[in-house]
């Protein structure tokens, strides 16, 4: 548990209905903004399902997902989401969606095994956002183009919040910095992944890290993916493989790198039965949804995940994730954070 106190920090929003108002707003806007720049109609989702079908996001593949029995099931166990990433392609399906449109959610989720700190909480909520794309739109050219169209619905929220809030002035660039993980391990040979992240971001402001999963030259990776669902090896046409990434902003209450969203293109079936080889996985070609996508039966889309509190928290300034959202925090924690003028809610 690492927890950062920023020097002199200061609430911008000093009192509770501010920011009450002001999470409500942003989250008004940017869900407003996102959906009109990709074509999203906006579905209810689940917060379970059921376990062994494989639609649950494994993440790393190492975390537990929160799990229990359903007694008018014959106790078939459930687990709590760690997100929608597959869900949302079997939904996409079902609906019998065209390219060109997509759907977003409120994702709620637990995560009991995250490291507690300003910016990682037991409780995550985000948009999950996915949209049906043509095969050939599997490229860097279009997920670039795609993330501009995000990073345009961040920009526009944070400037109509400054109307406001005048307390809050716009901080991010005009454009967004396109790397690839390797050009970044090129560049920064001697420094962590994130140390990396720190140095780019500081640099540019916004940036795009393509190729998150897929092992580097030095036979690390930048950050784990899971095999199935974003396309992490695929060769593009940039030279390097990976159709997915992350976009960071940098946060100056911080004064880090600060991930907004994980996002990419999806593998396709030639992707997946490789990545799951490459992990060890096969078995979860057995699966459910793993089967379906095998077979083809899915359709072929990008989507991710963006950060409800984390957005919030960039745009209003705010030291701490807890002072967005409710959670659970240890003792300690709140202790420090009051100390430092943090006031988890």
């Amino acid at each position: 548990m690492t927890l950062i106190k920023p020097v002199g920090y200061r609430n911008l929003l000093s009192d509770t209905e501010s920011t009450e108002k002001a999470i409500k707003q942003v989250k008004d806007m940017f869900q407003e903004n996102l959906s009109a720049q990709l074509a999203l109609l906006r579905v209810t989702a689940p917060m379970v399902v059921l376990t062994g079908t494989g639609i649950n996001d494994d993440l790393n593949s190492v975390e537990r997902p929160v799990s229990f029995p359903i007694r008018d099931m014959n106790e078939q166990r459930a687990e709590v989401v760690h997100s929608l990433a597959k869900w949302k392609r079997l939904k996409l399906s079902e609906m019998g969606v065209k390219p060109g449109r997509g759907i977003y959610t409120d994702m709620n989720a637990l995560r009991p095994d995250e490291e507690l700190d300003n910016i990682h909480s037991l409780y995550v909520d985000q948009w999950d956002w996915e949209k049906v794309i043509t095969r050939d739109q599997r490229n860097i050219a279009f997920l670039k183009q795609t993330v501009r169209r995000i990073y345009e619905a961040i920009k526009v929220t944070e400037n109509k919040l400054y109307v406001e809030f005048p307390q809050i002035e716009p901080a991010l660039p005009e454009e967004i910095y396109f790397i690839h993980a390797q050009q970044l391990l090129d560049l920064y040979p001697d420094k962590s992944p994130k140390e990396r992240e720190n140095e780019i971001v500081r640099k540019y402001g916004a940036v795009f890290v393509i190729g998150i999963g897929a092992p580097l030259s030095d036979g690390a990776l930048h950050d784990g993916r899971a095999a199935d669902y974003d396309d992490w090896s695929t060769p593009n046409e940039e030279g390097f493989v990976g159709l997915n990434g992350d976009l960071l902003v940098w946060n100056p209450v911080l004064e880090s790198a600060f991930e907004i969203s994980s996002m990419g293109i999806r593998v396709d079936e030639k992707a997946m039965a490789y990545q799951l080889e490459l992990r060890g996985q096969q078995a979860k070609k057995e699966l459910y949804f793993h089967k379906k996508l095998l077979r083809g039966e899915l359709p072929y889309t990008i989507g991710g995940g963006i950060g409800q509190s984390r957005l919030c928290m960039f745009l209003l300034r705010k030291a701490h994730i807890g002072e967005i959202q409710c959670s659970i925090w240890p003792e300690s924690m709140r202790k420090e954070c009051a100390e430092a003028g943090i006031f988890l809610v």
